[in-house]
């Protein structure tokens, strides 16, 4: 991949569930302030029906209980949620907000959450046309628009979207993908693009695509597609483990010890990674704060990628880094 020499200044993304591990849904509001007193840009929350908040409501009590971060849903899943239905709790919730909503929506994807549910788990094919037609009447109806729109999935008759939201034209939308289909759609639809490593059918992250070779050429493919656009999509990905120390070699060693043996349990060993491929992966930061600033600053060199996420887990531990990072 070619060096662009056009970067984006970094952002950062922090989130939260609300589940026990984080002291539940009480301690959920002050998770954000905390997080917007760091410096985070983002506090986003996801969308599943286990041991979680419920996103919409806690955005909305999260466009009272902070002032300056932005709030974001990373990602509400389509296969449960009508278009029509998430347009209107989003503008809601940018008017509230005063214009600080950035909406994430994907095809959704964990099949055990649709089964416990009683919801249909489409094929992956049928999942990614859904959420194409989804993301066509957001985009109108997000803008205050009158929608018409006939598809397989939906039908919009005459429909006007409001409140009118605080952002113009919209608040934007981020779709995440690490397969081509999902990277196409969101290439086509997306203004924020988050860049994931792709999926086994069976959930597992695929340990190839976690390299720095792979991500640029996933990066590669959302140029192609995106055109002219390609220059007004902000790049995201989400940092998987995050350590502090004084030994970067030992300590990915180390890590590769742990996924010879199998550990973390939702990553599928596809290669063979060397202890270069774990320095340099996007995904797994290393190293004293200054360090791990070097090796962001080396992933948006050679990928563009520039709007880093964490896990609620390691919110903590990244902060010092933002501090070395914020305003490049």
């Amino acid at each position: 991949m070619s060096e662009t020499g056009n970067l984006r200044t970094f952002r950062f993304g922090a989130g939260g569930e609300g589940n026990k591990d984080e002291g539940g849904a009480r301690k959920f509001v002050k998770l954000a302030q905390t997080a917007e007193e760091y410096g985070y840009d983002t506090f986003a929350v996801p969308d599943h029906l286990g041991n979680q908040v419920g996103p919409i409501a806690a955005l909305g009590a999260l466009t009272q209980a902070t002032s300056t971060i932005r709030l974001a849903t990373s990602v509400l899943a389509n296969g449960w949620r009508h278009p029509a239905m998430v347009a209107k709790e989003a503008t809601t919730i940018d008017v509230l907000s005063k214009g600080r909503l950035e909406l994430g929506i994907g095809a959704g994807w964990m099949k055990e959450e649709f089964d416990k549910a009683g919801i249909e788990f489409e094929s992956p094919g049928t999942r990614i046309r859904r959420l194409d037609e989804a993301l066509t009447i957001l985009d109108g109806l997000m803008r205050g628009e009158t929608v018409d729109f006939a598809g397989e999935f939906y039908q919009i008759n005459g429909l006007e979207g409001s409140p009118r939201p605080r952002q113009g034209p919209r608040p934007p939308i981020a779709v995440g993908g690490g397969g081509p289909k999902m990277l196409a759609l969101a290439a086509k639809h997306a203004d924020i693009i988050s860049v994931a490593p792709s999926t086994t059918r069976e959930g597992k992250m695929r340990l190839s695509d976690m390299t720095i070779e792979k991500t640029a050429e996933r990066v590669d493919r959302i140029r192609e597609v995106a055109g002219d656009r390609f220059d007004d999509i902000e790049l995201n990905w989400t940092i998987a483990v995050i350590v502090i120390t004084d030994d970067r070699e030992a300590t990915a060693e180390m890590a590769l010890k742990a996924l010879e043996q199998g550990y973390p349990p939702n990553i599928e060993r596809d290669c063979e990674f060397t202890v270069a491929d774990v320095m340099a992966s996007p995904y797994l930061a290393m190293g004293t704060f200054e360090e791990i600033a070097d090796q962001i600053r080396e992933v948006r060199r050679r990928t563009s990628m520039s709007y880093v996420g964490v896990f609620p887990t390691q919110m903590d531990a990244f902060a010092p880094v933002i501090q070395l990072l914020k305003g490049e």
